[in-house]
């Protein structure tokens, strides 16, 4: 006798819930020891993953062996290591949880191009199971597998441990106090740094482990294997960083839903919409827990403390901006002087300056944080093909130019409807809420058959030759410098400024916050729309790996790095990021710039919280705006400079 479909689908689906189970608690229980959301987990689990198939396959270490030494040594030693070098540092200071988001990037983005530098980008499908899948009981039919009873067991076991330790201990109560509060806890003598690193430890086994039982399912590469843990934070979101049991259960119920819905088979284009639901079940969770405000009640009560207002770039003598810009336009210039081949390579940097300058619009002007433009950028791109190609019923092919236009306006006006939900948020919230839509636009759009169907990116006409496809591209980058510093200036720059350096108070003070921050997501849609559309032209062809949604963090890092507020920063670094993937070993550029993340995260003062004093904030050189009204706010002496007479800001 045969079991059901749906109680085989089931099981199935238990495996899966179990490693997003293991990726969930971990996650959890970081944040309650450490208040840091790991957005790192993804690449913990990925340099494990790496470090098993390397010792089993390729030294041939016995499992037996390579297991503990993965799990148990470099993966808890890891978490130690991050919490020591990078993270000790900033709980030392009091950073808010925007800067430790940024150093967490900057883990991430490191460890990618670790993987890159030493692995390769080749994809690895000989990834080691850990444990044989061996039937050990036959149950009506239903066969159990030795790996799925021993993972679930796992994730109980654990679950009941960390219960157990946190509530009937003297660690549990330790752990209590420094979560409460830390300065206070280590005024009773308590150990802080001892809790956060049991915490970093046991949040980077559990990221290990769910890569060691995620990667045999599939090809092991530097980007999908994290890309795949962090879809996996739904569960630890929809568990609001606290439940451990809401965690697992979530995790559970979202593992069998996706097996089950591998059942259902329908007609016409519903079976491709149901099968890309399946697919991407914790995709949907994710996007719909960080839009919903209800389902994340534990981050929205922190999201003001969380604010990230980035400072100025990386400082510059008097009177250097000129020669600056001066050396950046000869800099972009120079390729028209190049052969024919290395044209071709440069052809991504105006398109590349043009994606990075819309961090900087969001970011960087209005201090929101924006790790979702890969989304935009590939809509842009997607959009130009599909226009270009006839793909609409009812519309002839239209000529490239004017695809570009389209999917510029349609990135805006998407960004419009996504910025509603979500402008009333600040740092970590409106992190996780960009994440998903990016990360749903690329799974259940960009990665689908029919986006690849009937699509026309060729250069016709004079556009056919590099050099003059070149130079329009320097045109358009020409054109979106000029509107970037038309909104840095003036009465929009000025509420912009306000907005970011004291939202509060810029409202009491007269400002449209909502319209400010709709303004700055919409022209950073447009933006990145328009850099994804000439990326795509340039190349001649439609990539969805170009626009995995891992781009857009290690672009985001870039931004930092090069100076937030920097429209030129951004145009320097998309010419060091082309000319380091194009001279030197592939994952290069991915490694510096989350090492250069990480060094620019240990300097004090480059970010700033709402949560310091008006002093600080004074002393960190805000805007004009920005010091009279946190001036007002804290109560500190009034600068000369003014409010916004009411209603200013657009």
């Amino acid at each position: 006798m045969t079991a059901p479909l749906a109680l085989e689908l089931a099981v199935a689906g238990v495996a899966v819930g179990g490693a997003a189970a293991l990726s969930g608690m971990g996650l959890v229980a970081c944040y309650r020891t450490t208040g840091v959301l790991n957005v790192a987990q993804g690449a913990i689990a990925m340099i494990v993953a790496y470090a098993l198939r390397q010792t089993v396959v390729v030294w041939h270490w016995p499992r037996a062996l390579a297991a503990p030494c993965c799990l148990l040594l470099l993966a808890p030693g890891l978490g130690v290591l991050l919490d020591v070098l990078v993270f000790r540092p900033l709980q030392r200071r009091r950073a808010g949880a925007g800067e430790t988001l940024v150093a967490g990037l900057g883990v991430f983005v490191l460890l990618i191009g670790v993987a890159y530098l030493v692995w390769g980008p080749t994809p690895r499908a000989d990834a080691p199971a850990l444990l044989p899948r061996l039937r050990i009981a036959d149950m009506g039919g239903l066969d159990l597998q030795l790996d799925t009873v021993v993972e679930l067991g796992t994730v109980l076991v654990l679950a009941l441990l960390v219960g157990a330790v946190t509530r009937r201990t003297r660690f549990g109560t330790s752990l209590r106090a420094v979560v409460d509060d830390r300065r206070l806890a280590e005024l009773g003598g308590l150990d802080a740094d001892m809790v956060s690193s049991v915490g970093w430890a046991f949040g980077s086994f559990t990221a290990g482990l769910s890569g060691v039982l995620l990667a045999p399912n599939l090809q092991l590469d530097p980007y999908g294997l994290p890309l795949l843990v962090m879809e996996t934070m739904a569960v630890a979101v929809l568990a609001g960083l606290r439940s451990l049991p809401a965690a697992i259960a979530s995790a559970l119920a979202l593992g069998v839903a996706q097996s089950e819905l591998t059942q259902i088979h329908l007609t016409g284009l519903a079976q491709p919409l149901v099968e890309s639901t399946g697919a991407n079940l914790f995709v949907l969770a994710l996007l719909s827990a960080a839009l919903l405000p209800r389902l994340l009640p534990s981050i929205t009560r922190e999201e003001y403390e969380s604010a990230l207002t980035i400072r100025q770039s990386w400082p510059m003598k008097a009177g250097s901006g000129p020669r600056v810009a001066l050396v950046t336009g000869l800099g972009l210039l120079l390729p028209l002087a190049l052969r024919a081949d290395d044209l071709r390579v440069a052809l991504h940097m105006p398109a590349l300056a043009l994606i990075l300058l819309s961090v900087v619009v969001v970011t960087g002007y209005a201090g929101q944080i924006s790790l979702g433009q890969a989304g935009y950028a590939g809509l842009g791109a997607l959009v130009t093909g599909v226009l270009a190609g006839g793909g609409v019923p009812g519309l002839p092919r239209l000529p490239g130019l004017v695809g570009l236009a389209a999917g510029v306006l349609l990135a805006a006006l998407l960004a419009l409807l996504v910025g509603r939900p979500t402008i009333h948020r600040r740092g970590l919230a409106l992190a996780l809420a960009t994440f998903a839509v990016g990360t749903a636009l690329s799974r259940l759009l960009f990665q689908q058959p029919f986006a690849a169907t009937r699509l026309a990116l060729d250069r016709t006409g004079l556009m056919a030759h590099d050099r003059v496809f070149y130079l329009l591209e320097l045109l358009l980058l020409g054109a979106a410098l000029l509107l970037v510093r038309s909104l840095h200036r003036g009465r929009t720059g000025r509420a912009l400024g306000a907005v970011r350096d004291h939202e509060p108070a810029a409202a009491a003070a007269g400002v449209d916050v909502a319209r400010v921050k709709l303004l700055a997501f919409t022209v950073g849609a447009a933006l990145a729309a328009l850099g994804g559309g000439l990326l795509g032209l340039g190349v001649q062809a439609f990539d969805p790996d170009s626009f995995d949604p891992v781009y857009g963090l290690i672009w985001f890092a870039a931004v930092v790095v090069a100076g937030a507020d920097s429209a030129l920063g951004a145009v320097l670094a998309a010419a060091v990021l082309t000319a380091l993937d194009a001279a030197s070993l592939p994952g290069a550029s991915t490694a510096a710039i989350g090492i250069l993340a990480l060094l620019r995260g240990w300097i004090p003062g480059v970010y700033m919280t709402d949560h310091q004093s008006a002093d600080e904030r004074q002393q960190l050189r805000l805007s004009p705006l920005g010091r009279s009204l946190a001036a007002r706010i804290g109560g500190a002496p009034p600068t000369a400079s003014g409010p916004l007479p009411p209603g200013g800001g657009t």
